[in-house]
């Protein structure tokens, strides 16, 4: 499942709303509901991610909190390396490699290291 997905479902379901009624009224299928909110599916479109916004009535930082999830959604993720120092293109291996084996402990351990880190490239983190 992906942050976006989470999301979505929590919603829907804090709502009481059947992911049937939801896909009806966002004129979606199911099927594709149903994938998005498992990770199945890329990141939806901005305008989707607009309209899921607007069916749940959500405004200012719950808008742009989904709109961060839908950002950072991407199931399947591709780290270019090139050019990077080798202990970087190691680092993206062996998480690719070993991500679904990691602890609930070690997984939010590599997340506060990361989003606590200052930079990337030089550039300010997005958060």
């Amino acid at each position: 499942m992906t942050p976006f997905g989470q999301k979505v479902r929590d919603l829907r379901k804090a709502r009481g709303i059947t992911m049937k009624e939801m896909a009806a009224d966002l004129d979606i299928s199911q099927a594709y509901l149903s994938a998005l909110e498992h990770g199945h599916r890329g990141q939806p479109s901005p305008a989707l991610v607009v309209q899921i916004c607007e069916y749940f009535h959500l405004i200012w930082d719950d808008f742009e909190e989904v709109h961060r999830l839908a950002g950072i959604s991407h199931p399947r993720v591709v780290v270019d390396t090139r050019g990077l120092d080798q202990r970087k293109t190691e680092l993206a291996n062996l998480l690719a490699e070993r991500i679904a084996g990691l602890s609930d402990g070690d997984t939010e351990d590599l997340l506060k290291r990361l989003k606590s880190a200052q930079t990337v490239a030089g550039k300010p983190l997005k958060r």
